[in-house]
């Protein structure tokens, strides 16, 4: 088991995680870094950090709508990415 972070991670290590090898993940979470990620809460920033974990098969459903997290803070971070992204 792991511990669940109270601080978020600094931006520069975000970059790495949010090299995903999905050109249209890549674009999107890089592009939420710079310009969202920034003025975030502590919470959402660490929301943000709970999704960059998951598979990216399953972020990508998440975001077309073909399925939901059944966790509210990745629905809510999912919700803001799709806004951002204007899906």
């Amino acid at each position: 088991m792991t511990d669940t972070p109270t601080q978020p991670m600094h931006p520069r290590q975000l970059v790495w995680r949010c090299r995903r090898g999905i050109r249209e993940l890549d674009v999107l979470f890089g592009g939420f870094l710079e310009t969202q990620y920034p003025t975030l809460s502590d919470e959402r920033k660490l929301s943000f950090e709970l999704l960059l974990e998951e598979q990216d098969p399953l972020i990508m459903d998440w975001l077309f709508g073909r399925s939901a997290p059944d966790n509210q803070r990745l629905i809510d971070m999912i919700g803001l990415l799709k806004r951002q992204a204007g899906l």
